[in-house]
């Protein structure tokens, strides 16, 4: 059984930083690729980042590369996201998701498997 649980969200100033992390209870956490999504209200879900299985590739979404940084410890069942340099257009709930497909990362939501309850992130100007 996987659950996954965010925390780390929070109200934040623009230009300010915010580190969320997504714990798994289960045993099988490095048998997935994982990946941050998030969604602002009246949008749609969208791609934030994602890393494989070992951790040696990551991907990230335009709007928030250079400034996000995804990382994970499978000793501690847990993956990361590191967002510094928040813009108030950052503001969304953030999903953690769990792939079984290890070894490739995707884009899309749905090819991901297990979905956290999600955290919010507010960025104020």
């Amino acid at each position: 059984q996987v659950q996954l649980v965010e925390s780390g969200g929070g109200l934040v100033q623009a230009g300010g930083s915010l580190r969320l992390s997504c714990a798994d209870s289960g045993r099988t956490f490095n048998n997935f690729a994982m990946a941050w999504f998030r969604q602002a209200p009246g949008k749609e879900r969208e791609f934030v980042a994602a890393i494989t299985r070992s951790g040696s590739i990551t991907y990230y979404a335009d709007s928030v590369k250079g400034r996000f940084t995804i990382s994970r410890d499978n000793a501690e069942n847990a993956v990361y996201l590191q967002m510094n340099s928040l813009k108030p257009e950052d503001t969304a709930v953030y999903y953690c998701a769990a792939r079984r497909v290890a070894y490739f990362i995707s884009v899309h939501d749905y090819e991901y498997d297990y979905w956290g309850q999600g955290t919010q992130v507010t960025v104020s100007s």
